[in-house]
């Protein structure tokens, strides 16, 4: 009789778990599915000029536009004073824990518009002017989790605003990301065509290599397999190894540490390797830039000169009506 009973639960377990297992896997698949729908290039975008000044150095206008599922999205934008447009546009991406205003705090937008270049740039969910105003855990978490999809299809909504101002050429438009800005970057560049090359500073693709960082490890310590499978489950729609290979024929440029510590070279590489011709691979020594507070001021000018010169070239190769590779 005991028997009979332990084996009677022991099927219901069984039955519980194989019920468990495939309703887990159909809410992923339905996350994955619905991850970055919702951009509507025909939404109005309700554009309001916060503040325009002139500065030593460039026109500077602040302004917020509608971004995406309707979030105000707050931009800064530094534009050449002293020259006629239209101006090819770089959309800067910054990275996880910065916000819409670090380079101009660095001076690191200067070499971009002295060359002729837009430099714009926006505050990501749960960053600058867009921090969540609870610290309530659970609200933080849920942010983190969409916060790949809103700064993806902001980037396109901010390019559906480029694109209708006169002082913008909208057929030379470019996208610099720096390490989460790489990797929501790849995403963003491979979704909308209308950019023209990318260039991803410090980011990695395959999300167990790049959970396999020391940083993560040392701050996890012995929650980190919890967390690997959690993140997998969660974060795996928005790993940019999955979409790198579609921005081809465009041009990248995939910039990285020898000794970084925040995206291993494992991650790294798997990114380079995913990302097809034509594409252009820089490394450089020490770690991952803007990991401290303490910016390493002379490694930045250095990653972001090879940038911009990268970015010149292929905007003279726009401008002289060269055809992208594959196409005729």
């Amino acid at each position: 009789m005991i028997k009979k009973l332990l084996r009677r639960t022991a099927q219901v377990l069984a039955i519980v778990a194989a019920m468990g297992v495939v309703f887990l896997a159909g809410l992923k698949l339905f996350l994955d599915v619905t991850y970055f729908s919702g951009y509507d290039a025909k939404a109005p975008l309700n554009v309001q000029i916060a503040e325009e000044k002139k500065t030593p150095a460039y026109q500077w206008t602040k302004f917020s536009y509608d971004g995406f599922r309707g979030d105000r999205v707050p931009v800064v934008m530094a534009m050449p004073k002293d020259a006629p447009g239209p101006f090819p546009c770089v959309v800067f991406l910054h990275g996880i824990g910065d916000d819409k205003e670090f380079m101009q705090r660095h001076k690191l937008d200067e070499p971009f518009v002295k060359a002729g270049f837009a430099f714009v740039c926006f505050d990501q969910l749960m960053r600058g002017e867009r921090k969540l105003k609870t610290k309530f855990q659970r609200s933080q978490a849920a942010a983190l989790r969409v916060r790949a999809a809103h700064t993806v299809n902001d980037t396109r909504r901010l390019i559906d605003y480029l694109v209708t101002r006169p002082d913008i050429a909208a057929d030379r438009i470019y996208l610099c990301g720096a390490s989460y800005g790489a990797i929501t970057g790849t995403t963003a560049t491979a979704f909308d065509k209308r950019i023209r090359a990318a260039v991803l500073i410090y980011g990695g693709g395959n999300l167990r290599k790049l959970l396999s960082a020391d940083v993560v490890r040392e701050e996890l310590g012995r929650w980190r397999f919890p967390f690997y499978a959690v993140a997998w489950y969660f974060g795996s729609v928005f790993d940019p190894i999955r979409y790198i290979g579609q921005i081809s024929p465009r041009p990248v440029l995939l910039q990285n540490g020898k000794a970084d510590t925040v995206v291993p070279k494992t991650a790294a590489r798997a990114l380079q390797d995913a990302a097809r011709e034509p594409k252009t691979i820089l490394w450089y020594e020490g770690d991952h830039l803007g990991k401290t507070s303490d910016l390493d001021v002379s490694l930045a000018l250095r990653v972001l000169s090879d940038a911009l010169s990268f970015l010149q070239a292929e905007d003279a190769k726009v401008q002289a009506g060269v055809p992208r590779a594959g196409t005729r």
